[in-house]
């Protein structure tokens, strides 16, 4: 989208003395991100920020009688007045406060929503760069707007984060008439757009974006930069090409907005984005193929071990011979012990730890990664170090080229270079140690707007699988004949099709949401909240979905949620449960899941020995927390180890100059 002067005749967002703002990673040392992790915790709960947040909230409020009687002129001629106050000093009041409620009455002429005063907390809580908590269901896209729009008013490019092109585009289009009205121009990123396309809209005052394609265009900047990296020759690059940024896409990092911040910070840390080129092979196909029947001869534990945890495969010394034992006879590189050894770890890889249904599908005859905290399919995407090939070898599609890294690069370490920013979600107070010790983020708490009227029904531990998918045609049944609408949540595309296979069995109708029918996300979440309506979803509809219920349907309990298993952290239970009972409509939530799942078997072996001799439901409980305390515990070490590696990766590159 072109960057155009508005109403107001901003032009383009300032970028400030840097022609490519970004921020420094921060040199600290293990102590001091010790006392962050503490202090941030403490802060979380600490009642100061938020009496702070609702007087600063009550200013706003209180210029409403003011504002409200003015003609759209008259707020556009103080919008213009406020900016070089703004310009000057963001932070500065009354004309902060001032610009927040011109936003605030903006919003309710062009889209009928006033923001409430807690969202007006949360507003000011992102534009001072801090990590807010806002139950699920209280307006986190309408919270974002003021601070977007101030930031852009103050001169600061914003990259408002999604976590998926369908949301980005989804949330811009809602709030595109309170932008327009401050002439401010903004554009969307598809993951189908052309270098033009993306940079033109990178060029808008405000950008909204997934975090997937804002990172690899980072990326591709970087490796752009990589001969020019001095200040003085950047600008003049930008001179010579007309202040366009010659073949640069972003114009730095100035201030984010990263909604569903949990699952972009530390869901998905431990998962490097790599930017790669593609290198054929012709006798690739032979090798893979070798390497799939070669492995098949192998046994565990006797020649392998698999560590599930880590998606890590180890071969035993017996494997080892085994290996040399069988390749002896061929040639290239099966005479290299080393790269044999890695062939056979990719081949077991393949066939032991990625599962079709879970992990990837089969579409037009490709692979297709499917994200495991989304439900989407990254078409784009692929595993790394001839992994995603052997995986093709083993599916029987055309096996593609092998990729070649160009960059790679964190979300992690990607996220710290922002000069300012800010996150929002629904699920971060527990984790708000670790938002301050590795993105400097304060986190605060943001209360309900409305009393909560979500009822959470007991659980219910079932011994297999098979009993579990029959209980819940039951449950769905009974629950459909009283008309009331049924959200069912599953971990994998696999397990949604079992799901809807059981409701089918039944004589029931459930429409389906999963990586394979993504396309028709919103027609089947405009349906979900309908008298009557079956949906079965996986983790797609477990964030950023808002699901409107029907006429009747309040008066016969709201939205019916069941989860079918849970998952390794409670905050991604908690995200489908919220789908129910927003804004304070009715709503109730229940589980129905066996002992077969896979969160029991990995993290709570002991635990499920004792639940299948005596399944009751508290023993049965106490094995759900303790799994899932195990498998967090877990992540956050590994994501702690990344953080640490990504800060001797920053001194290293400085050192020899690469850009990562």
């Amino acid at each position: 989208m072109p960057e155009a002067r508005g109403l107001l005749g901003f032009g383009a967002p300032r970028l400030g003395a840097a022609p490519y703002r970004e921020r420094a990673d921060p040199i600290d040392n293990a102590v001091d991100r010790w006392l962050e992790r503490q202090l941030g915790r403490i802060l979380a709960h600490a009642p100061f920020t938020r009496i702070r947040l609702r007087l600063a909230a009550w200013r706003v409020l209180r210029l409403q009688p003011t504002f409200e009687d003015w003609e759209d002129d008259a707020l556009r001629n103080e919008a213009q007045r406020l900016r070089p106050a703004l310009l000057r000093n963001e932070m500065a009041e009354p004309e902060l406060s001032r610009a927040f409620a011109l936003v605030r009455e903006v919003s309710w002429r062009t889209l009928g929503k006033r923001h409430y005063p807690v969202q007006i907390m949360g507003a000011r809580a992102l534009f001072e760069g801090r990590m807010v908590e806002m139950a699920t269901g209280e307006g986190k896209t309408l919270t974002a707007t003021p601070a977007a729009v101030v930031a852009a008013l103050a001169g600061l490019p914003v990259h408002v984060v999604t976590v998926n092109d369908y949301l980005a585009a989804r949330d811009a289009e809602e709030n595109t008439p309170i932008f327009d009205f401050f002439g401010l121009s903004v554009g969307i990123i598809d993951s189908d757009m052309d270098p033009q396309a993306r940079k033109e809209a990178y060029g808008c005052h405000i950008t909204y974006v997934s975090n997937k394609n804002l990172t690899f265009d980072y990326l591709r900047d970087r490796i752009s930069l990589q001969h020019r990296r001095a200040a003085a020759r950047r600008r003049m690059l930008e001179y010579l090409s007309g202040g366009q940024g010659g073949d640069l896409m972003l114009r730095g990092l100035a201030f984010a907005i990263v909604d569903e911040a949990d699952s972009v910070f530390v869901d998905e840390a431990r998962t490097p984005l790599i930017l790669s080129s593609t290198a054929d092979d012709p006798e690739a196909d032979a090798i893979y193929g070798q390497a799939l029947d070669m492995v098949r001869q192998l046994e565990t534990p006797r020649h392998y071990k698999i560590d599930h945890m880590n998606r890590q495969i180890t071969l035993e010394e017996a494997g080892k011979a085994r290996i040399t034992q069988l390749a002896q006879d061929l040639q290239g590189i099966w005479q290299i012990r080393k790269a044999r050894e890695e062939l056979a770890r990719q081949a077991l890889s393949a066939l032991c730890l990625f599962e079709h249904g879970k992990d990837y599908i089969i579409v037009d005859d490709t692979i297709q990664i499917v994200d495991e905290y989304t439900g989407r399919v990254m078409a784009d995407r692929s595993w790394q170090g001839g992994l995603h090939q052997m995986i093709e070898a083993k599916e029987g599609v055309e096996i593609s080229g092998q990729k070649h890294t160009l960059a790679r690069i964190t979300y992690q370490r990607f996220f710290r270079r922002y000069v300012r920013l800010a996150g929002m979600t629904g699920t971060g107070t527990e984790l708000a140690g670790e938002f301050l010790d590795t993105f400097g983020l304060p986190t605060v708490r943001v209360p309900r707007n409305r009393r909560f009227r979500r009822r959470h029904l007991r659980t219910v531990y079932l011994r297999t699988e098979a009993a579990k998918w029959a209980r819940l045609a039951r449950r769905v049944t009974s629950l459909h004949q009283a008309g009331q609408p049924v959200l069912i949540g599953t971990r994998s595309v696999e397990a949604s099709e079992a799901a809807e296979a059981a409701l089918r069995a039944a004589g029931l109708e459930p429409a389906v949401l999963n990586a394979r029918q993504d396309a028709e996300e919103a027609a089947v979440v405009a349906r979900a909240g309908q008298r009557g309506a079956i949906t079965v979803a996986t983790n797609i509809a477990g964030r950023g979905t808002d699901i409107h219920l029907g006429e009747g349907v309040r008066e016969l309990g709201g939205l019916h949620v069941i989860l079918t298993e849970f998952h390794e952290s409670s905050r991604i239970d908690r995200q489908l449960y919220g789908r129910a009972g927003r804004q304070g409509d009715p709503g109730s939530t229940e589980a129905i899941v066996c002992l077969e799942d896979e969160l029991f078997k990995r993290f709570a072996r002991g635990w499920l020995r004792l639940c299948k001799v005596l399944p009751h439901p508290g023993l049965c409980e106490r094995m759900r927390k303790a799994a899932q305390a195990r498998a967090e515990r877990e992540h956050a070490l590994t994501r702690r180890e990344q953080t640490k590696l990504d800060r001797q990766l920053e001194k290293s590159l400085a050192f020899t100059g690469r850009p990562e």
